[in-house]
């Protein structure tokens, strides 16, 4: 069965995605059940897009807590009652008495967990810390990480798996700034989050190494919206929080927030 008439709304760099998850579906419609790997929110919605479509199948997504970012999917028969089922999620906690631990950040722990050759899907949020740490992962690599995991940016730690329901969750920072920008356009604001000149912001658009809502875009003009998360490979990611009005002179007035 082909997908293409799919892939119009989508993407092309997504069409690999819509294929596995098209294929989900169809194994659910034939009594199958398939637990997913950690999916980003874009992932999310391109999955819960296509069960819509089908009558004889519903999805349950769980990254453990409500607000989760990234969360596993379980795919099943509409008849299978989910709310009982095992989602595959462990908690890990990672600590250390040494006090260089406060100065780790989010990409110190996840380069420490993808050193161990674990991949991306894996693991779903993690909750950086003064004090600590704790990573939210597929229960199938929880014990090889707890086993492993042993140092993050030369700071040795302890890790250990701890139930759930004990995750300590950290809201997610957002460093505000104000400014005033010409238009909407994607590299304009970019740019001026980044510090970057238009020439230098154009290359990683190009490049497909931005991201809009979890959606890749080459387009250095894609027009942003109030509530757009943008990310960029190698600089992270900002909202746009608020479109504030215009200036005299005709500038537009918007509130960004810097994920730290």
């Amino acid at each position: 069965m082909t997908n293409e008439h799919l892939y119009p709304h989508f993407h092309p760099d997504e069409h690999r995605f819509v294929d596995k998850a098209a294929e989900w579906v169809a194994r659910a419609e034939q009594h199958d059940v398939k637990l997913t790997d950690f999916l980003d929110p874009r992932q999310a919605y391109i999955l819960t897009t296509l069960v819509q479509r089908s009558a004889d199948v519903h999805v349950r997504f769980e990254g453990g807590h409500p607000d989760a970012e990234r969360r596993r999917a379980l795919v099943a028969p509409d008849y299978r009652v989910l709310d009982g089922e095992d989602m595959g999620i462990r908690l890990l906690s990672v600590e250390s008495p040494d006090e260089k631990l406060g100065q780790l950040d989010h990409g110190d722990y996840m380069g420490a967990i993808l050193g161990l050759g674990i991949k991306r899907e894996k693991i779903g949020d993690i909750h950086v810390r003064p004090d600590g740490c704790h990573v939210v992962a597929a229960s199938e690599v929880a014990d090889f990480i707890r086993l492993h995991l042993s140092q993050v940016h030369r700071v040795q730690v302890r890790t250990e798996l701890l139930p759930l329901d004990q995750l300590r969750i950290v809201q997610t920072r957002l460093e505000e700034m104000s400014f005033t920008v010409a238009s909407m356009r994607l590299d304009g604001i970019a740019g001026d989050v980044w510090r970057l000149s238009r020439a230098k912001v154009l290359v990683p658009i190009k490049a497909g190494r931005c991201k809009v809502n979890w959606k890749q875009t080459e387009d250095p003009s894609h027009p942003l919206r109030q509530g757009d998360v943008v990310s960029l490979q190698g600089f992270g990611r900002f909202k746009l929080m608020e479109v504030e009005g215009t200036t005299k002179k005709g500038r537009i007035r918007v509130k960004i927030g810097k994920y730290v």
